[in-house]
């Protein structure tokens, strides 16, 4: 595990910038989140990260409100951070405090060991989904180059 201090721009890779994705339920997302980081990150498992995001949100919704959604766990055998960022073409019921579908997630993937990291990286995503405006810029988003330009700070 490196010092260095972890960020949304070190950790979200181009191809897991995700603009426009269709998901019909809560469960088909996190499936969704489990297959796209799996397929990039070839040394992690699928079934592995699915479930450890499931058994995340039964301690509780990671729906943080205001159509958003954090969904994230450590991952044994994983060795950097990986998040993934998603919008979606409809919003779906995520079990959010506010009771609004979400339309807009953010996946963190971890290694079981990072404690720090993961709560620092959770505060800075919690931080600049606050802002209204950067949301719908987010949301605004046609394709995943944009979304992921827009979500580093290169819009």
């Amino acid at each position: 595990m490196t010092d260095s201090l972890l960020t949304i721009e070190t950790i979200l890779k181009p191809e897991l910038a995700l603009c426009r994705a269709s998901g019909t339920s809560k469960k088909r997302i996190l499936e969704f989140i489990a297959e796209q980081v799996a397929m990039h990150h070839p040394e992690l498992n699928e079934t592995q990260i699915f479930n450890n995001l499931v058994s995340r949100e039964r301690l509780g919704s990671t729906g943080i409100g205001q159509g958003i959604a954090i969904p994230h766990c450590r991952l044994e055998g994983c060795s950097q951070v990986t998040g993934t960022l998603i919008t979606l073409e409809d919003g779906v019921a995520f079990d959010a405090i506010d009771n609004q579908p979400v339309d807009l997630l953010f996946a963190l993937i971890v290694p079981k060991e990072a404690t720090s990291e993961h709560l620092e990286l959770l505060s800075q995503l919690a931080e600049k989904f606050n802002d209204r405006s950067f949301c719908d810029q987010l949301r605004q988003c046609t394709d995943s180059q944009s979304l992921y330009q827009c979500m580093i700070g290169q819009s």
